[in-house]
């Protein structure tokens, strides 16, 4: 499991780098806390925050899920690819966010592959012995 471990880790420090560049983007373009509004760019960089918190709910326990019942090789290699794919989103997403889809892609199906595989891992193990 150490190499969930190490997505984790890197999937949250990740997440704190998306805050240090909403930070920056707040004193670079002038938006003063408590005001999430105000700047459109500062804005993108918002969203890409608060929609990776969203997303690391789903994750982090699918990856301890999968990895446990499945493979934890497999669960990290799904874990790269949303680590990936997120940075692919906040890159993308503060240029335009019309051209999102890849990124949030490569976010949301090894999320949800993980929460599912996890699942059945779960229910395999209480009725498929």
């Amino acid at each position: 499991m150490a190499y969930v471990d190490i997505v984790t880790a890197l999937a949250l420090l990740q997440f704190v780098w998306f805050g240090f560049k909403v930070g920056q983007a707040r004193g670079r373009y002038g938006v003063k806390a408590p005001a999430v509004a105000g700047n459109e760019i500062f804005e993108r960089h918002f969203r890409v925050q608060q929609n990776t918190l969203e997303q690391l709910i789903v994750f982090i326990p699918g990856l301890y899920l999968f990895g446990h019942y499945w493979n934890p090789i497999v669960a990290a290699v799904l874990g790269v690819i949303y680590l990936i794919g997120r940075a692919v989103y906040a890159a993308t997403y503060v240029k335009d966010p019309a051209k999102r889809e890849v990124g949030y892609g490569m976010t949301f199906l090894p999320a949800v592959i993980l929460v599912l595989g996890g699942l059945s891992g779960a229910v395999w193990s209480l009725f498929g012995k």
